[in-house]
């Protein structure tokens, strides 16, 4: 079990990083992972990838389920060869969001990663953290914090970007909806993609015609970047 180092959580740095595995693989299907708060969902493709596989991390909105991100994830994580592990937020949403601090949530998702590098030989290069509406919000915070360990960050429909120290430099991709009533893009999207890269990083950005909502073309095409 890892210890937990509170200070460093706070502020959104994660200690957990791949390594060689220690036990044997998880068979495919759907598996609960347990964790000092609620479990988190991991969905191991069949067949296994030969190579060591992606891993896509999925942040479920505000009042969700680890199994909404499946819905939304499967088919792509399934398509690149890619694990996918949804995490579950202690509170109706994230604790960066809903408390201005990372937190048990970050413990949590810290726990359940380290059991996935215990069974798989993840590729380092190809490790995301995406979410949705209040899961992006904490995506860019958590991803920016760890941008050494998350190669990609992919917010849909963020609110914000939580104030962390930064580290590395994660490919990003925002998506949105220009009828977005519960988060407009006015006031979110269009100001935090010119901030991102007025800050260096590369920000590829998707604006559809929907409204608070990831439309299956955007899932598609933004899972390219797992690739």
């Amino acid at each position: 079990m890892l210890s937990t180092n509170r200070y460093g959580l706070a502020h959104g740095t994660l200690a957990v990083r791949p390594a060689p595995p220690r036990y044997p693989a998880l068979s495919a299907g759907v598996h609960w992972l347990e964790t000092p708060t609620k479990p988190a969902l991991l969905h191991v493709p069949e067949p296994l990838p030969f190579r060591p596989p992606a891993l896509l991390v999925a942040l479920h909105g505000a009042a969700g389920v680890p199994g909404d991100m499946l819905a939304l994830f499967k088919k792509a994580a399934y398509q690149h060869g890619a694990l996918l592990l949804a995490p579950n937020s202690d509170d109706i949403t994230w604790d960066a969001v809903g408390q201005g601090a990372f937190g048990e949530d970050a413990t949590s998702l810290q726990h359940a990663m380290a059991t996935v590098f215990d069974h798989f030989p993840i590729d380092a290069d190809r490790i995301a953290l995406a979410g949705f509406s209040d899961g992006a919000s904490y995506a860019l915070g958590l991803g920016l914090a760890n941008g050494d360990l998350f190669t990609r960050v992919l917010a849909y429909s963020p609110g914000l970007v939580p104030r962390v120290h930064r580290n590395g430099n994660p490919r990003v991709l925002i998506s949105h909806g220009r009828h977005d009533t519960v988060l407009p893009i006015t006031g979110t999207s269009h100001r935090i993609v010119p901030e991102l890269e007025d800050d260096g990083y590369c920000v590829t950005y998707i604006e559809h015609a929907r409204g608070h909502e990831v439309p299956s073309s955007v899932v598609t095409a933004s899972s390219e970047l797992l690739g």
